[in-house]
């Protein structure tokens, strides 16, 4: 099994990687099947179902998947020029991607959202045609969306999960326990395993560039959302707060009145900075998902500015080692909050940063699995509910909450010597079971608990 540092973390556009990004990709993966194809098209038309239609809205989806169709793509995203798409698509009924001639589309009337009959494949699906002049359908392919970005037609997914046709890598491990073992007969970490993987798909330079890219993109996330204030967009009228808690918590500095866990306030005003960023359609670094995009750079930023001893030189490490629990996680269970609940993003990521903090910190394999399991073990069961299907309430609070706990497994797994009861696989095995217990409302279609209990205006 091997999934790219650069599959779990992807450069993308906010607000959902599952409803926003997902969408985007598999628009334009149709557009190059309709290339590949031997007829001409005339006009598209998509239906939305599932998750996707149920909070599709305020996902964005719609807009995503529009542009999608016009050529756009996450990692190249351009918010002014897809204003400005979005605006001739409508008046005129067309797209018109780049190598294709233009093909008849009209917002309001070919894309649908359809409530009433989910696919059968992931609560994340939708359904692109593409029509001839006489609107009949000659070509269809449905898509689902399974969290982070990750797309699969309905045939990849019933391939199965083990579909990884690249050349060998030298350590593949599928599970926590062949990572430990590889780890102890080789006498490498974590990090060293997964980079000599990463080499043997793409090459040292590939990784250095890339990796150095991602922490950029992070860090000018926060940056931003330090940076900036006003009210999210979407209607719940959520003001940000991340820029007036950073320059409290600056003005506080040096006075001694701060109590030590003031230190919390920093992380997640780290963390919601990246998620209000998010909320706002901004440019954001899956990790491994946009609803959880800000636990991992917040846990790096607070490990940057308030550890002794922390160098930007080791965030290679950090990012390789929790790419390495996150590919776990998404192989064994899930990353998707359709699919499995918060439990799968927020807890997926401070499994991620918790078990990156570990490694950067100097601890040993069996500590970064166990720091991976104690912040994972402690989301078990978390809902994802979000309140008018935005990426606001509670998701940006919630990765403040995520970081907090990562670093606090993290040193529970420092004092301790990796011994512990619960296996970090045993714990991902009860996410999946857990996900796939938990009633559909509570799993991202905002049709239970905190969404249907708060007003949504």
């Amino acid at each position: 099994m091997f999934l790219s540092v650069f599959d779990m973390f992807k450069v993308g556009v906010g607000p959902s990687s599952s409803h926003t990004m997902g969408p985007m990709v598999a628009a334009g993966r149709f557009l190059e099947t309709i290339k590949a194809a031997p007829f001409a098209v005339h006009g598209l038309r998509g239906s939305l179902h599932g998750s996707l239609a149920f909070t599709g809205v305020g996902h964005a989806t719609d807009r995503a998947t529009i542009l999608g169709l016009a050529g756009f793509a996450p990692e190249t995203y351009d918010q002014d020029k897809a204003e400005a798409e979005l605006a001739r698509i409508t008046a005129e009924g067309t797209v018109c991607p780049d190598g294709h001639d233009p093909m008849v589309f009209n917002p309001a009337t070919d894309l649908i959202f359809d409530y009433d009959r989910p696919l059968s494949g992931h609560a994340n699906g939708m359904i692109l045609m593409a029509l001839d002049h006489q609107g009949d359908v000659i070509l269809q392919e449905t898509y689902y969306s399974i969290g982070g970005g990750f797309v699969l037609t309905a045939d990849e997914l019933a391939a199965g999960r083990d579909t990884d046709d690249g050349p060998p890598v030298p350590h593949p491990f599928k599970t926590a326990a062949e990572m430990l073992e590889m780890a102890n007969a080789t006498g490498k970490t974590i990090a060293q395993m997964k980079r000599s993987n990463e080499i043997a798909r793409g090459g040292v330079d590939r990784l250095d560039r890339g990796l150095e890219r991602i922490w950029d993109v992070m860090n000018a996330c926060i940056e931003r959302g330090l940076a900036s204030d006003g009210t999210l967009p979407g209607g719940l009228k959520v003001r940000r707060r991340a820029k007036a808690m950073h320059a409290s918590l600056l003005a506080e500095r040096g006075l001694n009145i701060a109590p030590p866990h003031t230190i919390n306030d920093w992380m997640s005003a780290f963390a919601m900075a990246v998620n209000e960023e998010n909320a706002a359609g901004g440019q954001v670094v899956t990790a491994p998902t946009n609803g959880a995009a800000g636990v991992v750079p917040a846990t790096i930023r607070y490990w940057l500015d308030f550890v002794p001893g922390a160098t930007r030189s080791r965030i290679p490490d950090f990012l390789l080692t929790a790419a390495s629990i996150g590919g776990l996680v998404k192989y064994n269970a899930s990353i998707s909050g359709a699919e499995a609940g918060c439990q799968a993003e927020v807890g997926s990521a401070s499994a991620m940063a918790a078990a990156g903090l570990c490694a950067v910190m100097g601890g040993t394999p069996e500590q970064i699995e166990n720091a991976a399991e104690i912040a994972l073990e402690h989301h078990l069961g978390m809902t994802c509910d979000p309140v008018k299907g935005l990426v606001q309430v509670p998701c940006i609070e919630r990765n403040g909450l995520g970081t907090i706990k990562a670093v606090s497994a993290a040193s529970l797994a420092l004092r301790g010597d990796g011994q512990h009861l619960v296996p970090l696989d045993a714990c991902i095995e009860t996410m999946r079971q857990t996900g796939h217990d938990m009633s559909e409302k509570y799993k991202e279609t905002s049709l239970g608990g905190l969404a249907v209990n708060v007003p949504n205006c």
